[in-house]
């Protein structure tokens, strides 16, 4: 039999199998495609529009976009580290870290002098870039080329880095930064939209260019797939492993320095619970925490979830232990939506293979 000739009954099995698949098995088919989002979305909805018609209305969908702005970037990050098959538990120590250090340049720099705005902004941005880069390279080091386990390199760089944080602020926030960057960029708008969401678009076009049409995009995933196999390839797997834990903590600084402007000050406990929240954004969204999956699309909106469930919690006036109880709960949810997904996914291969 010819090539195409095999091609075409290959294909014309697949379709038979596919249009004969009962309503459980097309169930099943439909899961391991879209996985638990979509239906949770829709329960999501429902019960705080129900419960509070504020929940749709256009100005709290307005705020609810501006919080997810900077969860969305610590999230994105998780999900590169994600797709190797590791996780990032240093994400918010690494906010905090890059709220004090780059309010207390601005603050010096600044001096209350209006003249000296432009630059003390330029200076915090460059220790934005500073501290990403040193959370990253301590992180991938640790787990690409000392072979530690990331739970424990990222656990101990997360103690660490939250020590030195403590350290240079002395526990107090950190006040006086520039009207501009507190204005203008924490709760501005340009043409209606909020200027934090305006300047999270340039990395969300990046991000899915590089995961789906660069070289290094290809070897993240290959690497979360079968290291084995991506080493035997040729593929420099320690080096692209620790870009990835660099690109996670560059984001997660550069959502420690919108979440500075959007707050007004250095503040050393700010985004204590980006861990937890990313991981579960990410993996609600389709990434798993045995890498070779993830997504930008997909981790946007678990984060949508993820932060509509928080702000609906917020409107029914939940205090912040319910709300970590109801964050743990949906981490469950995902990792057990993700296991059940993989099974799914195995069952209708199957089918379309008879």
């Amino acid at each position: 039999m010819s090539q195409a000739n095999y091609t075409g009954v290959i294909e014309t099995k697949h379709i038979v199998g596919a249009n004969t698949l009962s309503f459980g098995q097309r169930f099943v088919s439909g899961f391991a495609l879209f996985g638990a989002l979509p239906p949770l979305m829709i329960i999501l909805i429902i019960v705080f529009a129900v419960s509070n018609p504020v929940f749709l209305s256009p100005n709290n969908l307005v705020t609810l976009a501006t919080q997810a702005v900077f969860l969305l970037l610590v999230a994105l990050g998780q999900m590169v580290v994600l797709i190797t098959g590791g996780f990032d538990l240093s994400v918010g120590a690494n906010v905090a870290l890059t709220s004090v250090v780059s309010a207390t340049v601005m603050t010096r720099v600044y001096g209350g002098y209006e003249e000296f705005t432009g630059v003390s902004v330029f200076w915090g941005f460059v220790m934005v870039v500073v501290v990403g880069l040193v959370v990253g390279l301590v992180n991938g080091i640790g787990v690409a080329f000392l072979k530690v386990n990331a739970f424990i390199v990222t656990l101990a760089s997360m103690s660490i880095f939250a020590g030195i944080t403590l350290v240079i602020s002395g526990g107090s926030q950190i006040s006086g930064l520039p009207i501009f960057f507190t204005h203008e960029i924490g709760s501005g708008r340009v043409a209606g939209f909020p200027v934090p969401v305006l300047m999270i678009l340039p990395v969300l076009v990046v991000m899915l260019v590089v995961l789906k049409w660069t070289r290094y995009g290809r070897h993240l995933y290959a690497i979360g797939g079968n290291p084995n196999a991506a080493t035997v390839s040729g593929i420099r797997v320690r080096l692209n492993l620790m870009v990835a834990y660099v690109i996670c903590g560059l984001l997660a600084s550069y959502a420690g320095w919108l979440l500075t402007a959007r707050v007004a000050s250095g503040q050393p406990l700010l985004g204590g619970s980006f861990a937890l929240e990313s991981i579960t954004a990410a993996i609600i969204g389709g990434a798993a925490l045995t890498g070779g999956r993830g997504g930008v699309g997909g981790t946007l909106l678990g984060v949508i979830f993820v932060m509509g469930l928080t702000n609906g919690m917020n409107l029914m006036r939940m205090d912040s232990n319910q709300q970590s109880i109801a964050i743990g709960v949906v981490l469950v949810v995902a990792v057990v939506a993700d296991r059940l997904r993989a099974k799914a996914r195995a069952k209708t291969l199957a089918w379309k293979a008879r």
